[in-house]
């Protein structure tokens, strides 16, 4: 499938798209979000200052929301190409099948994240242990440790809420954005499939990003699994780290790093769904 012109654009595009997102606005929300997963006691404003402040402030504290770019650009590069590939092919193949636009986006969405998992587990691990670990230790001496010490299993931990953030991250993000056109072309142009503004698409992936990060409970599990293995804690599984937290936070803890993730997912919803699509058909 990737082998046609189109899929190795789909490959380029996905590739230089999410690099972008995670080079300007994306990695700062990573960091932020990270912070509040692991650390569940700090508020939304403290955890931002605890970033800042913990690599003491200055230019030193704004770089900090950029720990971990090195390996954040190898994952986007890698999972930016897999995710445009596989969802755009999928996503052709059901609306030639006759599904909806809706139906559609869920489905290439949700094979597309799956697909990412593969690619992300070592570099999510990575920016995770930067961000919730020892930070005299630059981002090769953990890579070497973790090696050293678990070979490349231990650049898995987490994987099963990985692959279900993932799949429900994209499904949702292009699932909904796709029904957000729709209403906004049905409302505006009295048809579902009429050409949107520029505006208006903007408008669609906003509020379909947003209403993606129902999924956050996989997320926050996602990082405390991952932050254990780092710390060389005990290995739970995703259902215990559910328990686990809820025991000690109660359920609003599942939720805590919910506003940077906000921010996150609309922006990369912006880059990797509505800027995707406008690309695509400008490049037809």
């Amino acid at each position: 499938m990737v082998t046609t012109g189109k899929g190795w654009k789909d490959l380029r595009n996905g590739a230089i798209l999410q690099c972008m997102e995670a080079a300007s606005l994306g990695m700062p929300f990573e960091v932020w979000k990270t912070r509040m997963g692991r650390f569940r006691s700090e508020s939304t404003i403290r955890a931002f200052m605890m970033v800042y402040r913990g690599a003491g402030g200055g230019m030193a504290g704004v770089t900090a929301f950029w720990a971990g770019l090195g390996p954040k650009m190898v994952e986007s590069a890698t999972k930016g190409a897999v995710l445009m590939s596989a969802k755009e092919s999928i996503s052709d193949m059901a609306s030639r099948a006759g599904l909806s636009p809706f139906a559609s986006g869920i489905l290439a969405g949700a094979g597309g994240g799956v697909c990412q998992v593969t690619v992300m587990g070592p570099c999510t691990y990575l920016v995770t242990a930067t961000v919730t670990g020892d930070r005299s230790k630059s981002v090769l001496q953990i890579a070497k440790e973790t090696f050293a010490s678990r070979g490349l299993r231990g650049f898995y931990p987490g994987g099963t809420a990985i692959a279900f953030r993932q799949a429900t991250n994209w499904a949702s993000r292009q699932g909904f954005t796709e029904k957000t056109r729709e209403v906004i072309s049905e409302r505006r142009y009295t048809t579902k499939t009429a050409k949107l503004t520029p505006t208006e698409e903007v408008l669609a992936g906003v509020i379909g990003g947003g209403l993606s990060c129902w999924n956050h409970p996989f997320e926050v599990a996602r990082i405390e699994m991952q932050a254990r293995a780092n710390a060389g804690q005990k290995h739970l599984s995703m259902l215990q780290v559910f328990r686990a937290v809820v025991a000690e936070s109660g359920v609003r803890g599942l939720f805590q790093g919910i506003i940077p993730r906000l921010g996150l997912g609309i922006w990369q919803t912006l880059f990797m769904v509505t800027g995707a699509k406008m690309l695509r058909k400008y490049m037809e």
